[in-house]
């Protein structure tokens, strides 16, 4: 859990990375602009950049669920978590050029690891806000599923400048009834196979 000292540290940080990128150079002039004591930049992230990015978008998941908690009841599971992703990308809407930047490092070769930990605990924490329960082997199938969804949909948005990210909505709502129509095409599968057990 970020605490909130922790958070502005975080969101101060993301609006420099927009200039200086995710270096210590832009932790540096966070902690100056909150009036702290910049020489804690050596002391703060010892994992360098990619721990610098990795909890700005933990951040982002947690805010997310916070956001999400009690909401859309009532609705069906899909309707859930379209809210939920959408919330999750609205949060980075000030950010863009943050997270290009912080994208355009996780793609690099050596970045692979971490570039997945970070959209497995995006779908998870969509899945959670969403109000997910399951606890068998759907649960993993479930994110795998959703990540590469929200890994699409984010470099998509990346070059959206559609008001309110019209299109990446629109391009997540493909996605969603694609994924919906491929489950409902194997429930009938296995309804009406020969093989199908007892």
């Amino acid at each position: 859990m970020i605490d909130e000292k922790q958070a502005a540290l975080i969101d101060a940080l993301a609006q420099n990375a927009a200039f200086d990128g995710w270096t210590e150079k832009a932790l540096r002039a966070a902690l100056a602009g909150l009036g702290r004591n910049p020489d804690e930049a050596r002391l703060l992230f010892p994992g360098g950049r990619g721990e610098m990015i990795e909890a700005y978008f933990h951040l982002g998941d947690e805010r997310m669920i916070a956001r999400q908690r009690g909401g859309m009841e009532g609705a069906g599971l899909t309707a859930r978590v379209r809210a939920a992703a959408a919330a999750r990308f609205a949060l980075m809407a000030g950010e863009k050029e943050a997270a290009r930047r912080a994208l355009a490092w996780l793609v690099l070769p050596g970045n692979a690891p971490r570039l997945a930990r970070i959209i497995a605990r995006m779908a998870d924490a969509v899945w959670h806000a969403a109000g997910d329960q399951s606890a068998d082997m759907s649960w993993y199938s479930k994110r795998a599923i959703l990540g590469a969804i929200l890994s699409a949909t984010l470099f998509y948005w990346l070059s959206d400048a559609s008001p309110e990210a019209e299109k990446t909505m629109a391009f997540l709502d493909r996605r969603l009834a694609g994924v919906g129509r491929i489950g409902k095409l194997r429930a009938r599968l296995v309804g009406c196979s020969p093989l199908r057990p007892a």
